[in-house]
């Protein structure tokens, strides 16, 4: 039996809704923590900044861990396999750049729930922030850099 990847199987039956509110989870390729440096960090959080920016989706909250990712959305337009692939990619090009190295960093694919009641939202949002302290990372949610949720108040 090869080895091969079944992240194929990630994919199958999945459908983006425009409108949806989705979790979805990334990780890079095996053994590798990019992102416990901050400035390659924030190359990631520019990027999801970007599609935001761009009206392909709504960031409700996310986190940036040492060695993936967690992000709620909602999808504005698009689908949501063309909008974490465009994320992924240009983050490792930038990664990439600043590294001096080439090739892959994502582990193919990526994981994703589907949201369906509006209440399960706040419980998704803390489960993602709250990510940091369950990882021993920080003592206080607010010590860690690589977070946000659109629930803070303004100026927070």
């Amino acid at each position: 039996m090869t080895g091969k990847s079944k992240s194929h199987r990630l994919r199958t039956g999945r459908f983006s809704a425009v409108g949806g509110m989705y979790l979805v989870t990334s990780r890079l390729e095996s053994h590798r923590q990019d992102f416990a440096d901050l400035r390659l960090g924030r190359l990631l959080v520019q990027e999801m900044r970007e599609a935001e920016a761009l009206g392909l989706i709504e960031s409700l909250a996310w986190v940036v861990m040492p060695d993936h990712f967690h992000w709620l959305v909602e999808l504005a337009t698009g689908s949501l396999p063309d909008i974490v692939r465009r994320v992924k990619s240009r983050t490792a090009i930038a990664v990439n750049k600043v590294t001096g190295r080439q090739g892959r960093i994502w582990q193919p694919g990526y994981h994703d729930i589907a949201v369906r009641y509006e209440d399960d939202l706040i419980h998704f949002a803390r489960y993602i922030v709250a990510n940091p302290l369950r990882a021993g990372l920080v003592r206080r949610i607010g010590d860690y850099p690589l977070w946000d949720a659109v629930w803070l108040p303004e100026g927070d």
